[in-house]
């Protein structure tokens, strides 16, 4: 005689059953709260180092003569995007970060010509300085 086992079935696993139901829920809770914590990035710390350095950089380059607007900008950036990591709004502190070494280093640019510009200015003094001596040793002649 063959004789099969007999499995028994507790309402628990039961489809539709309440306590089958709960494990159900409890499982994609659990799940979605995994695939929160998950998503969450990490803080932009290279981000903000780079801002940080690009500031530093501009104010060691004395650019708040020339371009101070840009680097106030850099630093409120800054200080925003240090806000957002400690309100865990890791994507806009990195945005933020980013927007301020862009900021830091414009105005590294801009200083930089504004002091080329001055210093093509006194060249062209100069040049303008020496063809005039030239002209009054030649006689007025080219």
């Amino acid at each position: 005689m063959n004789k099969r086992p007999v499995i028994h079935h507790s309402a628990a696993s039961q489809p539709g059953s309440r306590a089958g139901l709960g494990r159900l829920l409890l499982a994609s809770l659990l799940a979605l709260a995994v695939a929160a914590c998950a998503s969450t990035p990490a803080p932009p710390t290279d981000a903000l180092q780079a801002a940080q350095l690009a500031i530093e950089s501009a104010e060691q380059a004395r650019v708040a003569d020339y371009a101070a607007t840009e680097l106030g900008a850099a630093r409120e950036d800054l200080a925003e995007a240090r806000i957002a990591v400690q309100d865990e709004e890791m994507v806009r502190a990195r945005r933020l970060a980013e927007r301020s070494r862009a900021s830091a280093e414009l105005a590294t640019a801009r200083a930089s010509e504004a002091r080329n510009r001055e210093i093509n200015a006194e060249l062209q003094k100069t040049i303008d300085a020496l063809e005039q001596e030239l002209q009054r040793n030649s006689g007025g002649r080219p």
